[in-house]
């Protein structure tokens, strides 16, 4: 076959292009470079775990033909999940908290995923909550297969066998920072180590939300209690096992704001159409460089796209109605 043509779409996943930003940065030398990761076939970096879990899982048995997946997300893993299951031909039951943006339910819909809601206000030990309800939705259907992204460790391994070698590639191993969101800890756990292993002088800094827990765990290592935030696929009300934190230097903590308000500035100053997640990096990145004073190279990742975004973090009276325009 010819030149860029694929066998099958799961092949597309991985090897998203890597852009320098030109548009915000800061000055003194310092550049700062985006991998975007809205460029995988179902618009997310959660593709690339989605494809390795399920095939780390039928290397090994664990999984059967034509079996249900049950698996809770914020929407990108259960996107990427929902394109393995069509192509390998098994079934998908996702959990996802009622806060997540309309664009992302209405894409799993029309992807014939069996979407079961969850009230994002009831707090996290409550047995309904997120995190708790999906063991019990596993455990009442002994032939399930529940990959679990936020303790499975084969969630790291994707990023430390993809997006990390990718990222060393395309810098030609120039990085001296390398920043990210912290959501299930898959992304950000797996590239730390794999460039470090490379280059131990890469400084690593997280970026946690405003509510989440691992900013107070990781500055004090005390866990502290969450707040409702509004920002999707990061932090979390838990420690949880893919959160490594061992080859991170720093971590900053972003607001809900800031987030969003970041990602409309990527998109009108860059032209780049990046979700609040994206946003968030950003203002990392930029948050890093101000404490910079000589030239440096940072590389951060944009997780997914503003498209799923359109109803709430680029609609005014969405921001409107949140206090955050």
């Amino acid at each position: 076959m010819g030149k860029n043509v694929y066998e099958n779409i799961l092949d597309v996943v991985g090897n998203t292009p890597m852009v320098k930003l030109t548009k915000v940065i800061p000055g003194k030398g310092i550049d700062i470079f985006a991998k975007l990761e809205f460029m995988n076939p179902m618009g997310s970096v959660k593709d690339r775990a989605a494809k390795y879990m399920i095939e780390k899982a039928e290397e090994d048995g664990r999984i059967k033909d034509g079996q249900l997946i049950i698996e809770n997300s914020s929407g990108n893993t259960a996107l990427g999940l929902a394109l393995v299951a069509i192509q390998k031909g098994y079934r998908l039951k996702v959990v996802i908290r009622d806060r997540i943006s309309v664009e992302k339910i209405n894409q799993l819909l029309a992807l014939g995923v069996d979407v079961h809601k969850v009230d994002s206000s009831l707090p996290p030990d409550d047995p309904e909550s997120y995190n708790r309800i999906t063991p019990a939705i596993v455990s009442k259907d002994p032939d399930c297969y529940f990959p679990d992204q936020h303790n499975n460790r084969e969630n790291n391994d994707s990023h430390y066998n993809s997006t990390g070698p990718e990222i060393w590639e395309q810098m030609d191993g120039k990085i001296d920072y390398f920043i990210a969101g912290i959501g299930t800890g898959g992304t950000i756990g797996g590239v730390a180590k794999y460039l470090k292993e490379k280059d131990p002088g890469i400084k690593v800094i997280a970026i946690d939300p405003e509510g989440s827990i691992f900013y107070d765990y990781f500055k004090t290592g005390k866990i502290s209690e969450s707040a409702p935030y509004l920002i999707e696929g990061l932090g979390d009300e838990f420690l949880i096992k893919c959160a490594d934190f061992s080859n991170i230097d720093d971590m900053y903590q972003v607001s809900d704001r800031d987030s969003f308000h970041f990602a409309r500035r990527l998109m009108k100053k860059e032209g780049i159409l990046g979700g609040g997640s994206s946003g968030a990096a950003l203002w990392g990145a930029l948050k890093l460089g101000e404490t910079l004073s000589g030239p440096a190279r940072i590389v951060t990742i944009f997780p997914d796209g503003a498209a799923r975004y359109l109803s709430t973090i680029f609609n005014d009276e969405w921001m409107k109605e949140k206090n955050l325009l």
